[in-house]
């Protein structure tokens, strides 16, 4: 019989790096595509009310958001401190909300019209005057599934 000879322990091979930069390419290249940005820039204050029963939306891509609230300070100086509606990324008075919904409306499928929601999002100090106004509104633009948004709060019992 042949006698085999052990080599003395060898050290571990090196880990190759040549494939870390393509690495890090597809993971920014990821982060990239997956990343959404705000597609709005609200101008009006938004401390929004507590509440202790809070449910997620679903589908937050079938949401419209109507902003309510006073003017931040960069906007006090032109629309004075009045709470005021933001749609999009504009000051809007009541009377535009019904063109407002309706546009998007055709920006979705028609499939999906009917699981619109929209979502007031009223800063907690703001008179419920301008809410009742623009639920008016929106029952004349037939959108009559409406969202609160608020923020969580924990109840010590």
């Amino acid at each position: 019989m042949a006698k085999f000879q052990r080599k003395g322990k060898g050290a571990a091979p090196e880990i190759s790096t040549a494939s870390l930069p393509d690495i890090i390419f597809i993971l920014l290249f990821f982060f990239m595509v997956s990343t959404v940005m705000r597609e709005t820039t609200t101008k009006v204050s938004q401390h929004l009310p507590g509440a202790t029963e809070v449910k997620k939306l679903e589908r937050k891509s079938l949401v419209s958001y109507i902003y309510i609230g006073q003017p931040k300070r960069a906007f006090q100086g032109m629309y004075g401190t009045e709470p005021r509606i933001q749609l999009n990324d504009a000051f809007a008075r009541v009377d535009d909300i019904r063109d407002y919904i309706t546009s998007e409306r055709e920006k979705r499928d028609e499939n999906e019209r009917p699981l619109m929601t929209t979502s007031l999002k009223v800063d907690e100090n703001t008179r419920m005057g301008v809410v009742t106004d623009v639920k008016q509104e929106l029952r004349k633009a037939n959108a009559l599934k409406i969202n609160y948004s608020t923020r969580k709060v924990e109840t010590i019992n």
